[in-house]
């Protein structure tokens, strides 16, 4: 239950209830409490960041595709932790294309930055492609990482990334990531500009100007003209902030943004469902390995969405304002629930627009497509029958990979019933990461088989004890067969344990003791690997927390301390570039 997420009290008091009260439980709050903190304590015996680094290699030994890279400074601490699993490699390969970066996490006892790599999927929800704990907010700390990062994909780039504002940041991503596209997250800046409204900051008026201006404008023309009216009606020519802002523009204003795909970050809503990417229940007394055990918990909780989005693709049936035939059935066919809900919006403006014909030759046709009474939405779309190629001047194909209304209603005006394979994007569609659901299902065969068994039998014994808890011969009777079960179990157990052994060969056996040896000076996981000593990066002192004087009573570990390697770096091996 602790590793659920639940708290130390919330466990005592659930056990109260299940025991019929507190003074059935057996122990007091006070007792629960401290066996609690002497079981937290035991699992970082060796220290927090070592115990982390065993887990690390004992995720590498369960999972061959498992990649961790650890950095320790010149005192030998870890200062810079990077690791991704196989699962993450996968969606990298198939949403790679956008990759956002948030550095904005700090919650934990060493106040290391948490710096996760998320990605969105076809059902337009995050996925994790790495995650990493970076000491500082520096060059080198964010190329290390990075580089790592790249390395661990094999050499893949992103085509856009997401970030703050953070110039050290930038400088990295434009030397690691060349030809990346560079894009600021339109959440942080709406978050920074409540800062720097000042007196502005109770205008409401001015909130709705602003926001109009950081992401609805439409074309570039219309983006210039409200941009120099709000800053000439309010006064805001010499303001350093604003002037900053309008520097960086090209990296964050939807009009200026279009030739380049973002999956619709910038020009749509879609930035809510991507800030606070990681939705961590921890605080600033969390070690790194309570970290990643709810790390690992937030992801499994990601992946167990995914495949519940996979099922209601594949058995819904939505539900439509219009007939599901033609253009907007082969969307239904091909595009996720959420992908067909975006294309059905789009349908509807194409329903609701006009288009007329602005010029003509032997092969290309151009038409004006505007909604009724909003002239300023016209766009110029250029179609050419015989291919069935369409190009919009709104450029949200480039920008999102998915029609526009403006295309969609030229494509209808010429009865296409079917959108065209060159404007179908994989990513998007229901079969995007098909193969990989067909190879996981051939993996884990023996958890899959023995996990339902477990949970069924553990329903039948806990009804029959309820059951046989209110007379003494049925609660005679149920100890007596546990024992007599217990035993033929143990015994059953022993035999199989003898046979395995006569099977194997004498050779192997050797074989496997030799593989085990370690050195004696350092530590090693279950698995027989080598593990480097580390040290805890320095923990930082809250507010009100007193240092704590040393007495002559503290005992000293009875380990030997050993000293690691200052200025050090290790982890996995880097991936073949032949896997992409």
């Amino acid at each position: 239950m602790g590793t659920s997420g639940l708290r130390p009290m919330e466990l005592f008091r659930y056990m109260c209830v299940e025991a019929g009260g507190e003074d059935c439980v057996g122990h007091t709050a006070i007792d629960h409490l401290n066996f609690c903190s002497r079981l937290r304590m035991k699992q970082i015996e060796a220290g927090d960041a070592q115990a982390l680094i065993d887990i690390l290699y004992q995720e590498q030994a369960n999972d061959p595709g498992f990649y961790f890279r650890v950095k320790l400074n010149e005192e030998g601490r870890v200062c810079n932790l990077f690791w991704r699993d196989s699962m993450m490699l996968e969606d990298y390969k198939i949403y790679g294309d956008i990759l956002v970066f948030d550095t904005t996490y700090r919650t934990n006892k060493y106040n290391l930055i948490c710096a996760p790599f998320v990605g969105i999927n076809n059902h337009w929800k995050n996925c994790m492609f790495g995650c990493s704990f970076i000491g500082n907010e520096k060059i080198e700390s964010f190329v290390w990482l990075l580089e790592t990062f790249k390395k661990s994909m094999g050499g893949n780039c992103p085509i856009t990334i997401f970030t703050d504002q953070d110039q050290a940041m930038a400088n990295a991503i434009e030397n690691v990531f060349p030809d990346t596209r560079h894009r600021l997250y339109i959440w942080h800046l709406e978050k920074n500009a409540i800062s720097r409204f000042g007196a502005l900051k109770k205008d409401t008026k001015f909130k709705h100007v602003f926001n109009k201006c950081l992401k609805g404008c439409v074309t570039e023309i219309e983006f210039e003209a409200r941009w120099q009216s709000m800053i000439e009606t309010y006064g805001l020519q010499e303001h350093s902030w604003f002037n900053r802002i309008y520097d960086l523009k090209d990296k964050w204003c939807p009009a200026l943004s279009k030739d380049f795909f973002s999956a619709g970050i910038l020009s749509s809503q879609r930035s809510e469902s991507t800030n606070h990417a990681i939705g961590f229940k921890a605080n600033k007394s969390t070690t790194l390995t309570e970290f990643y055990r709810i790390f690992r918990a937030t992801i499994q909780r990601w992946r167990s969405t995914e495949k519940q989005d996979e099922f209601t693709c594949s058995r819904a049936v939505p539900s439509s304002a219009f007939l599901i035939s033609g253009l907007l059935k082969h969307a239904l066919q091909v595009y996720t629930m959420s992908l067909f809900r975006d294309f059905e919006e789009e349908f509807g403006y194409s329903m609701a627009a006009t288009s007329s014909l602005i010029w003509s030759n032997e092969e290309t046709m151009m038409f004006q497509v505007s909604l009724e009474e909003k002239t300023w939405s016209a766009q110029q779309v250029c179609y050419m029958p015989a291919t069935n190629k369409v190009w919009c001047t709104c450029k949200n194909f480039e920008a999102s990979r998915w029609l526009c209304y403006h295309c969609i209603r030229v494509l209808h005006n010429f009865s296409i019933t079917r959108i065209p394979d060159e404007y179908i994007t994989t990513r998007w569609t229901k079969y995007a990461k098909s193969e990989v659901w067909d190879r996981l299902k051939n993996q884990d065969q023996l958890q899959l088989e023995y996990t339902p068994w477990r949970q069924i039998i553990a329903r039948k014994y806990y009804n029959l004890i309820l059951k046989s808890q209110a007379n003494e011969e049925t609660r005679k009777l149920i100890d007596e067969s546990y024992k007599t079960n217990l035993k033929l179990i143990e015994e059953m157990l022993v035999a199989a344990t003898l046979k395995e052994a006569e099977v194997a060969a004498p050779s192997e056996v050797a074989e496997s003791t030799e593989s085990t040896t370690i050195e004696p000076d350092s530590s090693s996981t279950s698995t027989g690997v080598s593990v480097p000593r580390v040290l805890d990066p320095k923990r930082v002192v809250t507010k009100g927390r007193k240092k704590r004087i040393k007495g002559g009573l503290k005992s000293k570990s009875s380990k030997k301390s050993i000293a690691p390697q200052a200025n050090s770096e290790f982890g996995s091996k880097t991936p073949n570039a032949h896997l992409f």
